[in-house]
């Protein structure tokens, strides 16, 4: 499988979430000491500075909270065949924000508070990328 646009980094902090989105789970994290969700992932809790956390599934329904529409590709040779593509912030039930892109809907359709829903494109065997589309 060839893909030819940059891939996220790996590491030990987000390797859970991958491992899920690859899995076809949208996974975010949860404080054991507070309860507070959060993403993107990271080792300490930025409500109560506690490094123990669990990974629970999202439901992968949220909100557009907020959103472009990308129509000048940079760097036009990667991204010209995909324009125009939305770029949005998606305010999932849980309370966490994600950025991703959202398909199956004309880019002039998308409207604040808009439902959406999570659906995972393989990119890599490594790789599968979280995006949204309508609920």
């Amino acid at each position: 499988m060839t893909y030819a646009k940059p891939l996220p980094v790996v590491d030990a902090e987000t390797r859970p979430f991958w491992d899920a989105c690859r899995d076809g789970k949208l996974k975010i994290q949860s404080c054991r000491n507070c309860g507070h969700k959060r993403f993107p992932p990271t080792f300490y809790c930025s409500k109560c500075n506690s490094p123990e956390h669990d990974w629970i599934e999202s439901s992968g329904h949220g909100r557009v909270f907020s959103w472009i529409v990308v129509r000048h590709p940079v760097p036009r040779e990667v991204y010209a065949a995909d324009v125009p593509y939305v770029v949005a912030l998606i305010e999932l039930d849980e309370g966490v924000r994600i950025a991703s892109n959202i398909v199956g809907i004309e880019p002039e359709k998308v409207t604040a508070n808009m439902p959406v829903r999570v659906i995972f494109k393989p990119v890599t065997p490594e790789i599968t990328l979280p995006i949204f589309e309508p609920a």
